[in-house]
């Protein structure tokens, strides 16, 4: 049977004034924000203020369509998953440019990866299934694990990969029969409200809805009896804030939230090819990503010489302008977490630490661009290897003793990801099992399989994302005993 939808899809035109996708409709603000291209910290659009009242009309939207929603089978709201990829793939060009204008990242290689990443997984994740599991069965009865939709589903997603994360956080919930409102981050509104309009064009109304404004909105999503879930990405103090919002209905929280991320670089590692891997894991997308390596622990045996050749690695890599093709890295996507972090690096070098790269912010430059700086064998218990710098930044730290770097590596609230490098897969997975973390890659940097679920422990999350069990995160068990005679 064609369960393909009937759709009235064209081209995106994306010089045209953006709006809410509320109900079906796109629809404007009563003011706007501008939204400011990080390289030069000036407006190039304006994005719509959305209200109390959008919020809420939003949510009854989706709630309202839920039912006829939740009714269709698991191949028809698959066709329509599968529009809008197809939708995407056509515009897909324009969204990676509009990516790297308003978040930063460089064209021509990590907005291109975040969309290549994040179009394919659509068809991918929308083929997945949780089906019926019989638990027991005999003469007289059999024992079934049904599940069944939430509802309607809030989705508040971050600043730093803001085209994958509309995606990672809708598709799932709509492909189990959910239906979606969306929260943008203030800072990176655009590529979600330009999905939207896609979405108009494809989805039943009301099924995804996305609206955009500043931070008053989450508690109008995250306190609403009509919201039955909320997933988030982010800080883990704006996560603890929702987790106890939520808790007023006791709605269904999946949280993933900050991260410490430890690489261990075990003593029989090949550490000189390592260096461009640990680069990359540590301060791709500027290191503007939860789960980068944000403390790089290398045996004493080569820590010196680890230390000199990343240092001349990182020499090969430019900060610039995200349209600019020789860009290796882009600048910091916002003032506030610019300040952060040059508040990190003037603590850095109040205490003396050795930086043999980077350090200092060039205030003449215009944008929030930081150099890539490379801290030398700070304390255990200093800033920049306790905090999450969450910008191009990566204290490397020696050792002596693998059990002693184990515990330092856990001694943390948080527990995201972690990194172990060695040439004995025995050894490098044995030290994997005893990291604290949801997630650790082990001579690779971080990636995503498409059936790997993905969260944290500690601090840095609730529940998880991706895989089967990401999906059934989306919805309710139903146990149904059935007496046969």
């Amino acid at each position: 049977m064609d369960v393909s939808p009937v759709t009235t899809r064209e081209r995106l035109d994306f010089g045209a004034p953006y709006g809410m996708l509320i109900d079906g409709e796109i629809v404007p603000a009563a003011t706007t924000f501008e939204v400011l291209n990080p390289a030069t910290n000036r407006p190039f659009a304006d994005a719509p203020r959305g209200s109390a009242e959008d919020m809420n009309r939003a949510i009854a939207a989706a709630k309202g369509a839920f039912p006829a929603w939740a009714a269709l089978s698991a191949a028809e709201r698959e066709a329509y998953m599968v529009a809008l990829y197809d939708a995407l793939e056509e515009n897909k060009e324009e969204f990676i440019t509009l990516l790297s204008l308003e978040q930063g990242k460089p064209r021509h290689n990590q907005a291109t990866f975040e969309v290549n990443l994040a179009n394919p997984w659509i068809p991918k994740t929308a083929a997945s299934r949780l089906e019926t599991v019989v638990l027991e069965e005999d003469e007289e009865r059999r024992v079934e694990l049904r599940r069944s939709p939430l509802g309607v589903v809030g989705a508040i997603i971050p600043w730093n990969y803001p085209y994958l994360h509309v995606l990672w956080k809708s598709v799932p919930a709509m492909i189990t029969g959910n239906t979606v409102v969306l929260k943008p981050s203030p800072y990176t509104p655009l590529c979600a409200l330009r999905i939207g309009e896609l979405a108009a064009q494809i989805l039943p109304a009301g099924v995804l809805n996305i609206v955009t404004g500043g931070n008053e909105l989450g508690p109008v999503l995250t306190e609403s009896p009509d919201v039955d879930m909320i997933t988030f990405t982010g800080s883990t103090a704006t996560g603890s804030k929702i987790m106890a919002a939520a808790a007023g209905t006791v709605k269904r929280v999946t949280l993933e939230m900050g991260g410490n991320d430890p690489a261990i670089l075990l003593p029989d590692v090949d550490w000189k090819a390592a260096v461009p891997k640990v680069f990359a894991a540590a301060l791709g997308n500027s290191g503007q990503w939860c789960i980068a390596a944000k403390r790089v622990y290398v045996h004493n045996s080569f820590h010196e010489d680890f230390v000199a050749a990343f240092v001349e690695y990182a020499k090969t890599q430019s900060v610039g302008d995200g349209m600019n093709p020789t860009s290796d890295l882009g600048p910091i996507n916002n003032r506030m977490q610019y300040e952060k972090i040059r508040e990190l690096l003037e603590d850095t070098r109040a205490n003396g630490y050795r930086v043999p790269l980077g350090g200092s912010v060039d205030d003449s430059r215009e944008g929030n661009f930081v150099p890539i700086t490379v801290v030398d064998n700070p304390p255990e218990n200093s800033r920049i290897v306790q905090e999450e710098q969450f910008g191009p930044i990566v204290p490397i730290i020696a050792y002596e003793d693998v059990d002693d770097v184990v515990a330092r590596a856990n001694a943390t609230v948080f527990g995201l990801g972690a990194t172990v490098w060695g040439s004995d897969l025995d050894r490098a997975l044995e030290i994997a099992d005893r990291i604290d973390s949801g997630n650790v890659w082990v001579n690779e940097g971080q990636s995503h399989p498409l059936n790997a679920p993905f969260g944290g422990h500690k601090q840095s999350g609730l529940s998880v994302e991706h895989g089967n069990e990401g999906l059934a995160s989306h919805t309710n068990n139903k146990t149904v005993v059935i007496r046969k005679k």
